[in-house]
């Protein structure tokens, strides 16, 4: 009877012990992880292109998830959904003078949020350049996504590329800065600009949870994705829905597990805000809206996951950081999953300059240690926009752990004991 007794005690014991670990560690389901995929990526979600009744649907989806899981609302908001107001411009008339001369309307383009605006050299706006040899586009879109008014100086060796920037006049946000591009070889000693426009006003959605912080409740830990596409295009063999299963369902299916995981494991001393941007493919309007909501000084991280389905190119198990060098944040990271057998690597790809082309971006620039965690062979991966990204092309073991690895990795950021050193942004003053 003894031995029965004590056999039984150790049942419990090893019972008690069992729960009180699963406590410590939540698991992360690859049922769950494969719902909430399949959900997001399916036809019925019409390729989540914005200004369409698919996305709205996936915002909805995920804002009830945040609900399932008991998350919280931003502060004086009663819904997951932060809404912004979208800009489609008409320009009825522009004219430009630089150094006294009147320039014809292919040499200059203005971004503006204005009905009517007017600018010249004692306006206060701020005079840069895009010199000769660099990367134009990227460039571009870190002055018209700075939040500053700017007067931008274009060398003529871009002149072949200059039309691309109609790029940045298809939407803009409704209260955003103005940028004005001009086509120069000399350096602008004077220069008067006027433009009028009409527009077109529509609504977005970013889709935000909070689960607030304990000692360090002022300090923000980030985790998100963008969970927009490209919606319906002409039909391949009779397919016409660019799902984005890998991009990007798979990163916001990430940032819902992890705001479950989170949510059971209560040791965030940081508030954390689990994030799921809208319009990232029409120019990162979501995560750049949402970003200038919040003092960068108070965000300690920023975990941005963009593309998580495939093998990266060494295989499963491992995934890469962009942006690796310029702040600790892979090195906690790393230290953090010793002995897992789960490997995070620096960007191999850094002729593409990704850390500064996701939804990470804005916050990195401001200094933010904010990095985006990816697996996506961006040399040769298959299904990228195309309508065959789909489920069934994902490893969903495989994208479990990696959900899993970001969960361990950021531990102990969530919990305050470390924080990552910040952005050197010096480089792009």
């Amino acid at each position: 009877m003894k031995y029965i007794l004590m056999m039984g005690a150790l049942g419990l014991a090893l019972q008690v012990n069992a729960q009180k670990k699963s406590k410590k560690e939540p698991g992360i389901d690859i049922k769950e992880v494969s719902r909430i995929e399949k959900t997001l990526s399916a036809d019925d979600m019409e390729g989540r292109r914005i200004f369409t009744p698919g996305i709205d649907k996936a915002a909805n989806f995920i804002a009830a998830e945040f609900e399932k899981i008991g998350l919280e609302k931003l502060p004086n908001s009663n819904s997951y959904l932060q809404s912004f107001k979208m800009l489609k411009p008409n320009q009825i008339a522009a004219s430009v003078t630089a150094n006294g001369k009147v320039l014809d309307n292919k040499s200059f383009f203005v971004v503006t949020p204005k009905e009517n605006l007017v600018v010249t050299e004692s306006t206060g706006f701020e005079l840069v350049a895009i010199k000769a040899g660099g990367n134009f586009m990227q460039e571009a879109y870190g002055h018209v996504s700075s939040g500053k008014n700017k007067v931008v100086v274009v060398d003529p060796s871009y002149a072949s590329n200059f039309g691309r920037l109609s790029f940045f006049k298809r939407q803009m946000m409704e209260g955003g800065a103005s940028t004005i591009f001009i086509l120069s070889a000399e350096p602008l000693t004077s220069f008067s600009v006027t433009a009028n426009h009409q527009f077109e006003v529509s609504k977005l959605h970013n889709v935000v949870g909070v689960l607030p912080g304990k000692s360090k409740k002022n300090e923000y830990v980030i985790f998100s994705g963008h969970y927009d596409h490209l919606g319906i295009g002409k039909p391949v063999n009779g397919d016409s829905i660019f799902n984005g299963a890998n991009d990007d369902a798979a990163g916001t299916t990430a940032v819902i597990m992890l705001a479950k995981y989170f949510k059971q494991l209560r040791n965030n001393e940081r508030t954390i805000l689990f994030a799921a941007f809208t319009a990232e493919e029409m120019g990162g309007y979501g995560a750049t809206y949402f970003s200038r909501q919040f003092d960068p000084a108070t965000v300690m991280a920023m975990f941005n996951i963009e593309m998580i389905g495939t093998e990266s190119k060494w295989g499963t198990n491992s995934a890469y950081i962009t942006g690796y060098e310029k702040s600790s944040m892979g090195e906690i990271m790393k230290k953090n999953l010793e002995g897992t057998g789960f490997t995070f690597h620096p960007d191999p790809y850094p002729d593409q300059q990704l850390f500064y082309r996701s939804d990470n971006a804005t916050l990195a620039r401001l200094g933010v240690p904010a990095h985006t965690i990816s697996t996506s062979k961006m040399d040769s991966e298959k299904y990228y926009h195309t309508v065959d990204d789909e489920f069934e092309t994902l490893d969903m073991e495989n994208m479990t752990r990696i959900i899993r690895a970001i969960a361990l990795s950021s531990r102990t950021i969530v919990a305050g004991t470390d924080t990552p050193t910040r952005v050197d942004t010096s480089s792009l003053r």
